[in-house]
């Protein structure tokens, strides 16, 4: 498998807590994290099936939109709601072949997630 070469970094108010929030609600996986002797993290790095996103802090952030596959999406989506993500769009299939739904995360970034497969050799997922 080959590295991806886009690495979204995604701004937060409290990086720590959207970090937990990330891996509870969403299933991504500390991948790196450095702090400094303080114990501000200075860099980190989540994964979720071969993808990479950098969160990082910021007193101002901007929304984002962010678009991920997975492989089972209604487990997915059950472990978005039993961590409390805010749903603000339910489980639904497109009109192009995919099955999605959209969350907020806590600084009000949107996250869908999707079957749909860019690279699939037919449109959907």
């Amino acid at each position: 498998m080959s590295s991806p070469s886009i690495y979204p970094i995604v701004p937060y108010r409290d990086l720590r807590g959207a970090l937990t929030f990330l891996c509870d609600a969403f299933g991504f996986s500390s991948h790196l994290m450095v702090e400094d002797s303080a114990g501000v993290i200075q860099h980190a790095e989540l994964v979720l099936d071969g993808g990479v996103i950098m969160p990082t802090g910021d007193d101002n952030p901007s929304a984002m939109w962010l678009c991920v596959r997975v492989d089972d999406l209604d487990a997915h989506y059950a472990r978005a709601v039993e961590a409390g993500a805010c749903i603000v769009e339910e489980l639904h299939d497109t009109p192009y072949g995919s099955r999605d739904y959209s969350a907020l995360d806590p600084a009000g970034h949107r996250w869908t997630f999707t079957t749909y497969n860019p690279y699939a050799p037919s449109s959907g997922g």
